[in-house]
């Protein structure tokens, strides 16, 4: 499953933004359309590291399906930043 969503969130003692929900699935219509110019670029990795173009488009595959449930959570004294991807 790919990421769908992600939320954002800004804490800091002078400014509170409300968690702000960005549809992630829009990116993929950029991502379709450029498809052929990543697969070169794949391409080139795969060539330049000696193995599998099969292996890497495993590979990011595997890491774009893994996205989805990450919680990040960065807070000082003061600050906090929240990006949930959902």
């Amino acid at each position: 499953m790919t990421p769908n969503f992600a939320v954002i969130g800004i804490q800091t003692p002078r400014f509170h933004m409300p968690c702000i929900w960005l549809p992630v699935f829009l990116l993929w219509i950029p991502v379709i359309l450029l498809s052929p110019f990543l697969f070169l670029v794949l391409v080139a990795i795969a060539i330049g590291a000696r193995t599998n173009i099969w292996r890497i488009i495993a590979t990011v595959w595997g890491l774009l399906s893994s996205l989805p449930g990450t919680d990040i959570h960065v807070s000082t004294y003061e600050n906090q930043v929240l990006v949930r991807i959902l």
